[in-house]
């Protein structure tokens, strides 16, 4: 297995990390047009991500040997983070459209008092 290989698997899990979050900082500003579409490049970072991880899973199904490395445990890491922080996310982000939603309701059923 290549340096590049794993390094590959790392910057597309850190590109999705970046796009969740940045997906959480526009629903904290209410914009969910923006966060769907930072969820959605994170969707495609991870997707690519887990290709090249499949790529591996494949090569080792034909009986190429995979070299377990510190550096591909660290990619390992770093993908499953990005998962679980991208699933996170985006029920954060889902939370901040239904207390918008809420907090609308409130404001409207307060006017009419």
């Amino acid at each position: 297995m290549t340096e590049e290989i794993i390094f590959t698997i790392i910057l597309h899990a850190g590109n999705a990390r970046a796009e969740a979050y940045e997906a959480l900082r526009a629903a904290q500003a209410g914009d969910f047009d923006k966060a769907a579409e930072h969820l959605r490049q994170a969707e495609e970072e991870v997707s690519a991500a887990h290709q090249v991880q499949a790529d591996m899973i494949q090569q080792e199904a034909q009986g190429n040997k995979v070299e377990i490395t510190l550096l591909f445990v660290h990619a390992q890491d770093h993908l499953m983070t990005a998962l679980s922080e991208k699933n996170l996310i985006e029920n954060m982000v889902e939370m901040h459209k239904t207390i918008k939603q809420l907090a609308a309701k409130l404001e409207a059923s307060e006017c009419q008092d």
